[in-house]
Parts: C-alpha cells; structure tokens; sequence
C-alpha cells in the first residue's frame, strides 16, 4: 500500500506539492468557497462561525508550512465572496473593502502587536488603540455626496458588491443627509446592517403566524432583508445600522485624526455608532476591555457580537501600515470570542411546575458550548410561543444565551428537518399532580391550580427562600428537598418551626451549620411586607407589584380587606392581579400559611409606604447610565418613595430619565420620543436630597 504523501497529487493541486497537504488543502478552499458563499451571497450559512473559523486557520497553517500550496485564488486572500447574478446592480467601491484576522485569545493579540512594534518601531504602542465591538451583521458600504446618500452596497468580493441603496432608504438608523457639516466632498461610510434578537423573535413570531418560513438566525435575516426585490419588504423588516469606518478617494482632508475621534465625528454627522468602544492606552487595558465585554457586557447586549475590534487609534499610523494583500489591515484585529449563538439538536420538552402553578416548557438540548459554557437546558417561555416558533423535538435549533447564565432558544432551522421531528403539545394535565391544567382567557399559560401541588412546593419554597424574597442563607435547592422528604417542612410556614437539633440531625448537616440556618430563618423575620408579598407566591404578584401593593396599604391586614376595586384602582394594577390577590386572601390554604406566619412573629406591616403627596407621585422614571454619586438602588428607592416608579424601558408613558455617563440606546430613544432628561443633580433637588 502507498503512503498518502507517494500518491499523484490531485486535480487543482499545485505542480511538485505532495498529496497528503495539497489534498487537504483542495478540501479545505472548496468547503470555505462554498460557506463563503452560502454566508455572503445566499445568507443560508450551514457552517457555523466557530467551525469555519477553524478550517480557516488550519488552511493558513497550511499554506505557511507548505509554501508550494499558496494560491492567489484561496479562500485566504480573498474578502467575501463573489457577487451573483441577480436582481440587484454590481457596484465597485471607491476603495475595497477589506477583511480582519483573527485573534482568539490575549497572546495572539500580543503577538499582533508585536509585528506591528518590529515593522514601525514603539510609535504603535505609544499612541495606544480604539476597541470596539465586532457587530455579527452584513457589511454595507454608504456613499455620501456632499452630505447626501447616493449609493449603498454589501461588500460582496471587496472590490464589488451589490447596489441595495433603495433598501438602505428604509431603515431609520441610514440618514439620507448627513448632519452638522466637515464632511469630504465624497465619503463611503463602511458598517454592518443588524437586527436586535427582540426585533428578529417579533419578526419571526409573525411571520409563523402567517404560516410563512421563519429565520434561521439574526444575521441571516439582516442580509436577506437588505438585498430584498422590493422595498416595501425590506421596510418591514426591523434593521438597524452602526457605522465604524470610512473611505474617500484619493487624499481629501479628514476633521479627524484618530479612530476615536473619527467614531466620534461619525456620530455627529447623524450615523449611529455602537456602544461600548473605548481608548486603551495599553494592551493591558485593551485585554481588560475584551475581558470585561466577553464576560460581563456581552450577555446584556440587545444585538449578536461575535467579539471585538481592535485598531491602531491614530490614522497616520494606519495609513503607514497599510493593508496586506489588499484583503487584511495590518492595522486591526478582531479579538473573537466562543460563539453566543450555537446549533444543536432539541432532544425533548420537558414540562415544569413553577411556584404559582404555571405548566412552563423546558427545552432538553444535546449538550453545545454558547460563550463559553455548555449549555444542556434553554427556556422556552410558554407553549404558545413554541407554536409560533414552529419548535419540534428533533429539530436543529440555534441556541443563544440571554441575560448572563439564561440560554434561549431562536428558533429551529427549518432546512435541516429530515421529516421525523415531532410536534409539540400543550400539556392537559399537571405532570405533578395530575389535575386537570386551567388557562385563562387573556393569559399565554397554562397553569395547576391546585395549591397544594407537590409540584410547585419546591419551587414556592426556593423562591421564598431567595435572595430578592425573604433572604434566607443556607437553603439551596438539595437541602430543601431533604427538608421535605424527612416530612418537616410541607410550605413556608413550617421553616419557622424548624429547631437546630432537628435540623442537625439530617445528613451533611452539622450543629454550627444547623445553628446558622436557624439563625438566618429568624432573621427574616423582620423583613418587610414588600419582600413578604413577593416571597409568597401570589399569582401575578412579582417584586414590583408586591412593592406596590405593600406601599399603598401598609399592612397585611389593610390588603387582606381590600376589595377587587379598591385593588385596581391603583395604578398598575389590573383586573387579573386584583383578582389573583383577592382570591389568594381567601383561600383556605394562604389562610392557613399566614396564620404559621403570624404564630411565628414575622412582620407584617411596609415602613416606608409610599408618600401620599410626594414629589413623583403617579410619574415613570428610566434610569441609564452611571450616576456620579447613587447606586441604582439608592436611586430607584428614592423616586419610589417620592410616590414615583422606576420602569426598565422608554415609552410614550415614561415622564422622564435621569441619564448618567455611558447613557446608552435608553437615551437616544428619550430624545427622539422628545421625553426630558435630566442628570443626578437635578434628581436631588427634586427629592429635595
């Protein structure tokens, strides 16, 4: 038998290359070619980003170790791919636009910068670095002449992408004139076109209304979108812009001279820019910068990033620099994270009993890796959005995590079904209890409405117990279950007739352990009837609405004789709550609960009831950004004890923000509603602080 090196090498293989590397080689470029052009000219990408990442730099290495393997034609050295014949015109840019290499981690991006130190000296270090972040969009090129849009093209190949400028017309964010003044007479404006995840699942919830193919990721929908037959639809789509560069021909003068100021210009010239970037001195405080978005900003974020960006700052530098290849900027880096947004299979739908009796969907994954954890479990809400979703067990599904540690589903990806999935059926009984399952007419779920579930008994349990609720240290999910087992406790109330030797003489629990959780439970008997109310587990009942409720009647007495009227005439109460509420008082098992609850001296009264003529009194107040001198909290317990409510999003409804630095999209959207904003100083004077 030959070895693979002895064997001829295969068509398209280079003259004098051996097989072994050159046949991986041609493997390789074809399967890049054909993802490029699945991701840049279908938008129906099949390789994930991570895995084309890899055969990307495998056929690097490659080509570096075996220099007889180089092509002009690789994957490697181009930029996107060609564009195809279609509906859409052929459009050169006036100056190409180019690619990024990658770094995933803080040694390669040293590494980086010290190819940059040996070809123009210390200057690059000395003038330090922009970063900013790597928007996971399609790439768009605007044209302005003399202030006005003319054109708007993808990048296609780099030299020559498609014209999308009556597209580009109909998303918000894309002024047809630029504002304020100092722009060249011919500028090319390069950004991503994006969607945020909520306006990609309202899309999507939508169009499975309609019985229409829903989108596979946020990506994908932005790109198809853009390069629609008809304006109208693109029109309906939420696309949204963040510009990052810029190109002008030949060499017309810049208002600016640094990357920095160059975003900041952009942003006053009325193109939106993204949050977050920031002037790093040092590569350390670059590192800290990526560090702190992968892990901390990153989750927050309302649009996908798949990393950062980092550039020279000063352009002179960059201009020195210059491009490699004309595909790669010597001058910038993208710093590459795990992916956020992964595929894998939906293996089962599990359902589970929440704390209020509420049947929830729970989606059992094939184990896959999203930022940098793997994730086993994801959310699905309700069984009506697992319907609009389309969402069927056997599915390949694109997973995200939400939040910081909550994974979520976006939706399945139809064109890899095989016709053996299952649909998915709302449940008709609890799996716990066996009643029959009660949905309400204006409610999404389905819920057990037998309080006595065994349930929803753990659930209720953990919640009480949590930190937001009554605060108990030392009761995790494992110890409660062995407290229910060894029949000691059945509801919250019989936590207070606990006693350490009880306690101390179940498994892993030792006297000063057993001591402490006495200690803790004790403790919360002096929490306040806000936290209370929210640790019992009225239906609808949440941390807001329990501080409501307890600061406008004060003690458990008062709203235990309210009436349903008297429940909904305060604002943000509506006939459900003042429903649930009513009920909950008046069911035999919550009187029996509070009746352990009094027997054990726990409070129930709210020392700081709402003000009944206080400053804010019936007004909805945003808070955004970094105040100088308040915390969050501080703030928020401060409107709300001036009669005010701290809401998390702008509306129409909202009476003003207090805006602190790095205000973000909450404040952008306050001006164009043209709701006022004020800053901490004059939040103190108004509270009289």
């Amino acid at each position: 038998m030959s070895h693979p090196q002895d064997e001829p090498a295969p068509e398209g293989v280079p003259e004098g290359a051996t097989a072994g590397p050159a046949t991986r080689a041609v493997a390789l470029r074809r399967r890049l070619e054909q993802a490029a052009h699945e991701y840049y000219v279908l938008d129906r990408p099949t390789l994930p980003d991570a895995e084309y990442d890899r055969l990307f730099r495998e056929l690097q290495a490659l080509e570096r170790d075996h220099p007889e393997l180089r092509d002009a034609d690789s994957p490697t050295r181009k930029v996107g791919a060609a564009v195809g014949e279609g509906h859409l015109a052929k459009h050169t840019h006036l100056v190409p636009m180019a690619s990024l290499d990658n770094a995933f981690d803080e040694t390669e991006i040293a590494e980086w910068e010290q190819r940059l130190v040996k070809l123009i000296g210390d200057g690059v270090a000395a003038h330090g670095y922009c970063c900013e972040l790597k928007i996971d969009g399609a790439a768009v090129s605007l044209t302005y002449r003399d202030g006005t849009l003319v054109t708007a093209a993808t990048r296609g190949n780099g030299t020559v992408g498609e014209d999308v400028t009556a597209n580009a017309r109909t998303i918000a964010d894309i002024p047809r004139h630029l504002e304020g003044d100092g722009w060249p007479p011919v500028i090319e404006i390069r950004g991503e076109v994006y969607m945020t995840f909520d306006g990609f699942e309202r899309m999507n919830a939508e169009r499975a209304r309609a019985g229409e193919e829903v989108f596979a990721n946020p990506r994908n929908s932005a790109a198809g979108a853009l390069r629609q037959k008809d304006p109208r639809e693109t029109a309906k789509k939420p696309l949204r812009y963040f510009g990052y560069a810029f190109a002008v021909p030949g060499t017309a003068a810049l208002p600016f001279r640094t990357q920095w100021e160059l975003l900041e210009t952009l942003a006053g010239w009325g193109i939106p820019v993204a949050p977050h970037r920031r002037a790093c001195a040092t590569l350390a405080d670059v590192h800290a910068w990526a560090r702190e978005l992968e892990t901390t900003l990153r989750p927050t974020l309302p649009f996908a990033i798949d990393g950062g960006v980092v550039k020279v700052n000063q352009l002179t530098l960059q201009a020195e620099l210059g491009v490699v290849g004309g595909r790669v900027p010597r001058w910038a880096i993208a710093r590459k994270f795990a992916p956020d947004i992964a595929e894998t299979t939906l293996l089962d739908v599990e359902v589970q009993v929440g704390r209020t009796g509420a049947l929830t969907p729970r989606a059992v994954l094939a184990p896959v890796e999203v930022g940098g954890a793997t994730i086993n479990f994801a959310t699905l809400h309700n069984f009506e959005l697992v319907a609009e979703k389309d969402l069927r067990i056997g599915d390949t599904v694109q997973v995200k995590r939400a939040g910081e540690v909550i994974p979520q589903i976006l939706g399945p990806v139809p064109g890899r079904r095989t016709g053996g999935e299952r649909i998915v059926s709302t449940p008709t009984h609890c799996p716990a209890c066996g009643t029959a399952a009660v949905r309400d007419e204006e409610e999404v779920a389905s819920y057990c409405p037998n309080v006595a579930c065994p349930g929803r008994r753990l659930e209720a349990l953990a919640h009480f117990t949590s930190r937001d609720a009554m605060d108990i240290r030392g009761l995790s999910y494992q110890r409660l279950e062995q407290l229910i087992a060894a029949g000691l406790v059945q509801d919250a109330g019989d936590l207070y007739a606990l006693t350490a030797d009880r306690v101390a003489s179940l498994e892993r629990f030792a006297e000063k352990s057993a001591d402490a959780l006495i200690a803790a439970i004790d403790a919360s008997k002096a929490q306040p009837l806000t936290r209370l109310l929210n640790a019992i587990g009225i239906r609808h009942v949440g941390a807001e609405s329990a501080k409501l409720l307890a600061r406008s009647f004060g003690t458990m007495d008062a709203l235990a004789a309210a009436s349903v009227e008297e429940l909904e005439a305060l604002h943000g109460i509506g006939r459900t709550m003042a429903e649930a509420v009513h009920g909950w008082f008046r069911d035999p098992v919550a009187q029996a609960l509070l009746a352990k609850f009094r027997a054990a001296g726990l409070r129930m009264d709210e020392p700081r009831a709402a003000a009944a003529d206080g400053a804010f009194k019936g007004l909805k107040v945003v808070l955004t950004g970094t105040l100088p001198t308040l915390s969050r909290q501080q703030a928020s317990e401060a409107i709300e004890n001036a009669g005010g409510k701290v809401t998390s999003s702008v509306s129409k409804a909202t009476d003003f923000v207090v805006a602190g630095e790095e205000a973000g999209s909450k404040l952008e959207k306050a001006q164009q509603l043209g709701i006022p904003v004020i800053d901490e100083a004059e939040l103190k004077a108004r509270l009289g602080l």
